[in-house]
């Protein structure tokens, strides 16, 4: 697989509204492989297709919780609480910024196969759910800041130590 370039905002990719996927091809295969490797490079908990410049409904996901999603034509269906904490985005780097979500959320998706999956997300699977599945749509989380974005620097090892917490939270 390969590492993909991410679009960041400014970039008008990243404020279209994305088409479904009508069947599973060898190329988008080969889109989801490189949208895992790109989010892990890049230390990622999340990504959409039109982060790497194709606007297609697909995200993927991997909060560490030992499940990594691949969601084509999501559907949030459900949600419900709320939680309120710092999120970020790879397209919009060295920023983070305070983000109301839900704490509950039921997506309805494709999985890689084209099957039909149902996946439930609390605390930040939630949160990157519906971040994700925003982005599908033109929707960039700063678009739902609350006050202002700050500077965020993280080298790896403590990126990898704050999801941590997170999911043991």
């Amino acid at each position: 697989m390969a590492i993909r370039n991410i679009r960041v905002m400014g970039d008008r990719v990243l404020t279209k509204v994305c088409r479904p996927v009508e069947q599973m091809t060898d190329k988008i295969s080969t889109l989801i492989g490189d949208m895992f490797d790109t989010m892990y490079d890049a230390c990622g908990v999340g990504l959409a297709a039109p982060q790497v410049g194709i606007l297609k409904r697909i995200v993927v996901i991997d909060v560490g919780d030992g499940e990594a999603y691949c969601l084509i034509n999501p559907e949030i269906v459900e949600t419900s609480g709320s939680q309120t904490g710092d999120e970020g985005c790879l397209s919009v780097p060295g920023k983070a910024g305070k983000v109301t979500r839900p704490d509950h959320v039921v997506v309805r998706a494709l999985d890689e196969n084209m099957e039909p999956i149902e996946v439930t997300g609390e605390g930040l699977l939630a949160r990157a759910i519906c971040h994700e599945c925003e982005h599908l749509d033109g929707i960039l989380y700063v678009e739902h800041v609350e006050g202002e974005l700050h500077d965020v620097s993280y080298d790896e090892e403590d990126a990898f130590d704050e999801i941590d917490e997170l999911i043991e939270k």
